[in-house]
């Protein structure tokens, strides 16, 4: 006889609402993705009721899957039929700094300034020209770190880095600084970040998706105000 066949059942929605089955990244991803989505839901609840609604729902999933450790949709569905691999999500922003393109790229080359706009971001510690260590600070206090190193540096046109094998969620980065014609800068920015492997890692990306992409703007116009209110002389002080 088959031994399953004799363990005590209490039916098949208990067995896939109890199991601890998120790993700490996915439970650490899931809680600030559903605290995001939540916080949007709530603050347009009035401009857009059906939107918001669906906002509210996914955000709650997620916070439950976050704090509980379990995914009921994940436990419903067979490992083989899992990717391996989930998609790499790539965001894509640009904005004009009225600054010279030279003074621009010197602040943010400075990594350790990029705190000081990033809200999420909470330090970056230099360990050496190319390498420094990353500090995030999600919702409930939970914390993200990882290595990451500098991959091109060409000074005044393209900075970019990525995280170092071992991070908890892949990631990298790339701004490109072009002159307009007043005397500012434009940077275009790319942000991609690589959710963990499985089914759940990939509609998580899904989701968190468009809550990141509108945090990522949000730092980046920070980026914009901020420097704009540095006065020239001390526009590199920083870090």
């Amino acid at each position: 006889m088959n031994q399953n066949n004799n363990r005590p059942r209490a039916g098949a929605l208990y067995e896939k609402t109890t199991v601890i089955n998120v790993s700490k990244t996915g439970r650490i991803i899931s809680s600030a993705a559903g605290a995001s989505l939540l916080y949007l839901g709530v603050a347009n609840l009035k401009k857009s009721p059906l939107g918001s609604l669906g906002r509210i729902l996914v955000g709650g999933y997620l916070l439950y899957r976050g704090l509980s450790g379990n995914c009921p949709i994940t436990a419903a569905i067979d490992d083989e039929q899992r990717p391996r691999h989930a998609r790499a999500v790539n965001i894509r922003t640009s904005l004009i700094v009225e600054r010279p393109r030279s003074e621009v790229f010197a602040y943010w080359r400075q990594l350790a300034n990029l705190p000081l706009f990033m809200a999420h971001l909470h330090d970056v510690e230099i360990l050496d020209a190319k390498h420094s260590h990353w500090t995030i600070k999600l919702a409930g206090n939970l914390t993200m770190e990882w290595d990451a190193e500098i991959t091109e540096d060409k000074p005044g046109e393209e900075l970019a880095w990525r995280s170092l094998e071992g991070a908890e969620v892949a990631n990298s980065g790339k701004v490109r600084f072009r002159d307009t014609e007043n005397g500012g800068t434009e940077l275009l920015i790319t942000f991609t970040y690589r959710p963990p492997a499985g089914f759940m890692g990939t509609s998580l990306a899904r989701l968190m998706n468009p809550a990141f992409a509108q945090l990522v703007r949000h730092d980046i116009k920070r980026f914009k105000q901020h420097l704009e209110g540095i006065p020239a002389t001390n526009n590199t002080a920083h870090g």
